[in-house]
């Protein structure tokens, strides 16, 4: 676990139920970040510190400091929307490899004066590529949360349009605000907007649009971190692969992974079973990230309301039966 996010920990924990003691202390480690020229981390402990408070007040609000967000011309819908990060890494669960990949780019964020005066630049381009319920979207808000940053989810339903070369112009606007604004921006569900090109089904005006975004890309020199998540990565453009600092696969969880989401999920709730594997993981192997988490949520709410005390085994393999039924009828054939 990295130190930054292990400060923060302590302050957040600290600044809820400590004293001036804390307060001192506190103040004492965030000059000791800034002498080492971590201004952005010091910068996030102030705000924690300052800005948390056990009632919730007080905080300033990540998207007041954003520029206004654009629009459609023609719709006048907003092409993207703000939101405040709540969640950090204890709520996610990746991969050794993909781990790293993240905090190495929130190392670098931190250091952008120091890579700067060697003339590179931080990773600030990211694709996120694997299937639904995998972590893409929750890892790109943990990004902005450990960064003290908004998260900007680009809106595709706003951003294509049906006239003519409105959907690159909205694109501009899109790259525009980035190049002034300081945020973490998620291109969801990217292949919307950056399919194959060669792919003969696919008409001219998406062709140009690939192609106007990939010269936006390419001239983007803004501090904004650019995450594109995408499902279908098989059906992105091979020009835009390079264009990324990273790329980062996630999956379904193996036996390890699944047993980690039992344990953070159902942290500090009372529970009658050790996650040591067995039955119960296996029964779950095969679940994206998210369905597990909608079972395990449907488990507690079960236990709840049936006055128990503590979920059981039997709780989390009837919610998963029911996860199952739920599956099989969103796969049964229509028409």
């Amino acid at each position: 676990m990295a130190q930054g996010r292990l400060l923060r920990q302590l302050i957040r924990a600290g600044a809820e139920t400590g004293g001036e003691e804390f307060r001192v202390v506190a103040e004492k480690v965030i000059e000791q970040e800034r002498l080492k020229k971590h201004h952005l981390l010091a910068n996030d402990l102030e705000r924690i510190l300052y800005g948390t408070s056990a009632n919730g007040g007080g905080e300033k609000s990540l998207s007041r400091a954003l520029p206004p967000i654009p629009v459609d011309a023609e719709r006048k819908l907003p092409l993207m929307e703000t939101q405040e990060p709540v969640r950090s890494f204890e709520d996610l669960v990746l991969s050794a490899e993909n781990q790293s990949v993240l905090e190495q780019t929130i190392l670098e964020q931190g250091r952008r004066d120091v890579l700067g005066s060697w003339g590179l630049r931080p990773n600030s381009r990211l694709l996120f590529c694997g299937p639904p319920g995998c972590g893409k979207t929750l890892a790109a808000e943990v990004l902005a949360a450990e960064l003290g940053l908004a998260l900007v989810v680009i809106r595709f339903d706003a951003v294509v349009s049906s006239f003519l070369g409105a959907t690159a112009a909205n694109l501009r606007k899109v790259f525009d605000f980035l190049e002034q604004a300081r945020c973490v921006a998620l291109f969801d569900e990217f292949d919307a907007i950056a399919k194959e090109r060669e792919d003969a089904t696919e008409h001219g005006e998406l062709r140009r649009v690939v192609s106007a975004f990939l010269q936006m890309l390419d001239h983007y020199r803004g501090s904004s971190v650019l995450v594109a998540a995408s499902n279908h990565e098989g059906m992105l453009d091979r020009a835009l692969w390079r264009r990324f600092d990273e790329v980062v696969f996630f999956e379904t969880p193996d036996e390890e992974g699944v047993k980690r989401i039992l344990e953070v999920k159902l942290r500090g709730v009372r529970r009658d079973f050790e996650v040591e594997g067995g039955a119960l993981v296996d029964a779950l192997l095969g679940l994206s990230g998210a369905d597990i988490e909608r079972v395990l949520i449907r488990a507690i709410k079960d236990m709840a309301l049936s006055g128990r005390e503590f979920v059981g085994t039997a709780h989390i393999m009837a919610a998963l039966a029911r996860e199952r039924r739920r599956r099989e009828l969103s796969e049964r054939p229509t028409g």
